[in-house]
């Protein structure tokens, strides 16, 4: 019966083992130690931070380098801010509702954000799997520490009851999706135009006879 109150209370076409994922997280957690429900209700933002700072940090790494690196550190935040605004168009389009409106326990959340504050697909996850792959291309090493973040960060979204599974899932793989298409498409022009900026700074030297050449 819970099962049933739930589907009808979301919006059409919610994946049944989507519910019963849910369901069955939200017990875990509310049943799990205290230190627990607290680590989880602040990482789930904090997470995002986190990543944030990653990412920057990759990004330093490559500023050093030729005019490709540079270019791939200068616009990895555009993708990510473009996911995040394909996650919001998309929350309008499905409408689908907060399964925390028809959980029978209280979730660590604590409160249900507000009606027309849609569940699919989670900004979080979207964000979260977005920053972790701009991440992980700058730098293998820091991208290998930001995916298990994302992860995690996916997962404490359903933990905390504001989400289903699928709303993670299919948050996480849209962010991924739109840095890995948008990233190259960016990184390609932004690197000829430094390119010729870095010729044009060069400028004209002398010719060792005597005339002027270019390098």
């Amino acid at each position: 019966m819970v099962r049933l109150g739930m589907v009808e209370a979301g919006a059409t076409d919610v994946p049944e083992i989507s519910v019963d994922w849910y369901q069955d997280i939200v017990d875990a957690a509310a049943d799990s130690p205290q230190p627990v429900q607290w680590f989880a209700g602040h990482f789930t933002e904090v997470s995002i931070l986190l990543l944030g700072v990653l990412l920057l940090v990759a990004a330093f790494t490559r500023l050093g380098g030729g005019p490709r690196d540079r270019a791939l550190a200068l616009v990895a935040p555009v993708p990510v801010v473009l996911a995040y605004g394909c996650s919001e168009w998309l929350k309008t389009v499905v409408d689908e509702d907060r399964p925390c409106r028809a959980a029978t326990r209280a979730i660590i959340a604590g409160s249900c954000p507000p009606p027309g504050d849609w569940s699919f697909p989670s900004n979080h996850s979207t964000i979260a799997g977005a920053l972790a792959v701009a991440t992980l291309l700058l730098s293998r090493r820091f991208g290998l520490i930001a995916v298990p973040i994302a992860a995690l960060a996916a997962f404490s979204r359903t933990f905390v009851g504001v989400h289903y599974p699928h709303d993670v899932v299919a948050g996480v793989l849209l962010g991924a999706l739109v840095v890995l298409l948008v990233t190259p498409l960016l990184a390609r022009p932004a690197a000829e135009l430094l390119r010729r900026r870095s010729r044009q700074a060069e400028g004209p030297v002398t010719d060792p006879v005597g005339g002027a050449g270019r390098r």
